[in-house]
């Protein structure tokens, strides 16, 4: 059954109030009904103050809310109450995040944002939001940001929406919708040129891959891949998708299988950069683990199809990955310790003492230490101590750290520039066209 693609202004982004489920909207007209009118954009309703320069910011959740904080000087800027185990998501315009909650994916304004003009930019900052606005999902899963694109997935219906990111909030968004032919925990990945790449699975199974083109037909495929979980995009738009024994690279047009060196050898996280070919990954290779703490991380060359796997000081978890700007790898380890590795050598430049040793929690929804690296530094949580740190990496030390009023668990962040792409919608007025969260594989 070949996968089902729209594009039509977006009638399923609503008011918190109105949501309708996904699937209830797919056969909605092009136009807005009344029953879901968009909400007012973020934007239109709050005041805003010019500032010096831009303004990153980050969010952590607790349990019982978010909090924002200003990422220069780590000082608390918005305490916003919200029950039960919520999750953070780049939408990828640089001002907003999506907390994956009751509901769908609701978008959190964090009140900064740069706003082109000519050959420079103007920065703004507003107190921070959750707004009312969410895209309707019975399960939102993987968020996946990539060369100006936005795709949600809905784990519970198989429901794929994608849309340029640089207008997010805005209320006549205009979407690609897709749904997979059976509903699994899955991700897409959607490339400049309108091709998704899209997990293949059913509840029971996940097993592969297909890559579509942008009027939705299938242009190549692989079922090679146990386990699918993860993604990551690498230089040159080659996209890596993890297996349980090893990883798919789809690049130039062709999937190639990467195997692992062990009959099970699990990769289900990954950490891409745009600056290198090489996408980290983690790796497990016990498959009778209860919970598997992994000293080895995997390093996939996406230009020879080639994998390496590198022994670290340390254990690490599936919030432990990170890319440097320049392409640095960093793992956060259970010493305490920020791991740098250069890809192309392989080699551990340096460990950078953070915090202090921990272990890994039974279970993968309590909290732990956590990595966000973000405008040219890496930070770090400790929920020990209710302490954030900022590190310098390239130096190799501790920039800044503070103390938090709440135990944090999930860490992201927004940068506050302008979106550096925007695209036209790939198909816009076109007629239809036919890993580890509730277990171990949500929480990767």
């Amino acid at each position: 059954m070949p996968a089902q693609t729209r594009v039509r202004p977006s009638a399923r982004y609503t008011a918190l109030a109105l949501t309708v489920p996904l699937a209830l909207l797919a056969g909605c007209a092009s136009e807005t009904d009344a029953g879901s009118a968009p909400s007012a954009s973020p934007s239109d309703t709050t005041t805003a103050a010019e500032a010096a320069t831009v303004t990153p910011r980050l969010a952590l959740t607790y349990d019982g809310g978010i909090q924002v904080l200003d990422a220069t000087t780590l000082e608390t800027l918005a305490d916003v109450e919200l029950d039960g185990f919520n999750r953070l998501n780049p939408a990828g315009d640089g001002r907003h995040l999506f907390v994956s909650t009751a509901g769908g994916f609701r978008l959190l304004d964090a009140g900064t944002w740069g706003e082109p003009h000519g050959d420079h930019a103007h920065y703004y900052t507003a107190d921070p939001e959750l707004t009312d606005v969410t895209f309707a999902a019975e399960k939102p899963g993987h968020v996946v940001v990539h060369d100006g694109r936005t795709v949600l997935f809905d784990d519970g219906t198989g429901e794929i929406v994608s849309f340029d990111s640089a207008h997010v909030a805005d209320e006549d968004l205009a979407t690609r919708e897709l749904t997979t032919p059976s509903v699994h925990h899955g991700v897409a990945v959607e490339l400049a040129d309108g091709r998704m790449v899209v997990s293949e699975g059913t509840e029971e199974a996940r097993t592969g891959i297909r890559v579509l083109d942008a009027d939705g037909k299938e242009l190549t495929a692989n079922a090679d891949c146990p386990g699918v979980h993860g993604e990551a995009v690498a230089a040159d738009d080659a996209v890596v998708i993890g297996c349980e024994t090893g990883a798919l690279v789809y690049a130039n047009g062709t999937i190639t299988k990467v195997a692992s060196p062990d009959a099970y050898g699990r990769i289900g996280n990954q950490a891409g950069s745009d600056e290198s070919p090489i996408v980290l990954g983690d790796y497990k290779s016990d498959p009778d683990a209860e919970l598997e703490r992994p000293t080895r991380v995997s390093l996939i060359d996406t230009r020879t199809g080639g994998l390496t796997l590198v022994d670290l000081p340390s254990s690490y978890t599936f919030r432990s990955l990170g890319r440097g700007d320049d392409g640095e790898a960093l793992v956060l380890g259970t010493d305490g310790s920020l791991h740098v590795l250069d890809p192309e050598t392989k080699a551990l430049v340096r460990s950078i003492p953070v915090i202090g040793a921990w272990e890994e929690p039974e279970e993968w929804q309590e909290p732990r230490p956590t990595l966000l690296v973000l405008d040219g530094l890496a930070y770090v949580t400790d929920p020990s101590t209710d302490t954030l740190h900022a590190v310098d990496y390239a130096k190799g030390e501790v920039w800044k750290s503070a103390e938090l009023t709440v135990t944090p668990n999930e860490l992201n962040g927004v940068s506050g520039e302008a979106p550096s792409h925007e695209h036209d919608d790939h198909a816009e007025g076109e007629g239809d066209v036919h890993d580890e969260h509730a277990d171990e594989e949500h929480q990767d």
